[in-house]
């Protein structure tokens, strides 16, 4: 009697051990995390609208997202506390075989410069590709705060950067996302006629 229970005791204090190790391999959000999940699912992309002055000047917005699975929500949510901006929304998606997503989505202008970039340029992404659009980013964000968006010249150097960015980058219209995002409708009516250039 005295074995079983010294058995029972033992198999118990596994049962815990294997419990304790559970949680404790749960994904634990940090800015090493924030980047390597950028680097598979994140994306760094520029909002353009057509010319609305006689400069030939243009809306300019950048933006960054990342893009997960249904599932997958709760570590959105875990990314915007850490980053303290932005928002998680969902996604429908209405082509077959492809399922339902929230996105994180960081639009601010404020917080794209005060926190998003800042946050890349001290965590560096470690693909190639994520680094070089992040780096095209920039510099369109350093064209914005210098105001070149307002005149032709500034419009078409930040058109020329974008066309360097990754070339797997597809062109989306914003009505298309909007019809997919009931959150996203709260967007001003000129965001609606913008056309959505990024990096995947």
């Amino acid at each position: 009697m005295s074995k079983i229970k010294a058995l029972r005791s033992q198999l118990s204090h596994s049962k815990s051990k294997l419990n304790g190790l559970g949680r404790r391999t749960k994904p634990i959000i940090s800015a090493d995390y924030i980047t390597g999940l950028t680097d598979g699912e994140g994306c760094f992309y520029v909002l353009v609208r057509p010319p609305y002055n006689h400069s030939g000047g243009a809306l300019v917005q950048l933006k960054f997202f990342i893009k997960m699975q249904a599932q997958d929500k709760k570590l959105l949510d875990e990314v915007q506390k850490f980053l303290g901006c932005g928002a998680v929304y969902f996604q429908h998606e209405t082509r077959a075989n492809h399922a339902q997503c929230y996105r994180y989505t960081v639009h601010s202008y404020r917080d794209i410069m005060g926190t998003i970039i800042p946050f890349f340029l001290e965590h560096a992404l470690h693909t190639q590709s994520k680094q070089k659009s992040f780096a095209i980013f920039c510099k369109i964000a350093e064209l914005v705060s210098k105001g070149e968006h307002h005149h032709q010249k500034g419009i078409e150097l930040i058109k020329q950067l974008k066309s360097q960015m990754n070339h797997r980058t597809r062109v989306v219209r914003e009505s298309r996302t909007l019809r997919g995002n009931a959150k996203y409708a709260q967007l001003s009516q000129s965001a609606r006629h913008t056309m959505e250039v990024g990096s995947s």
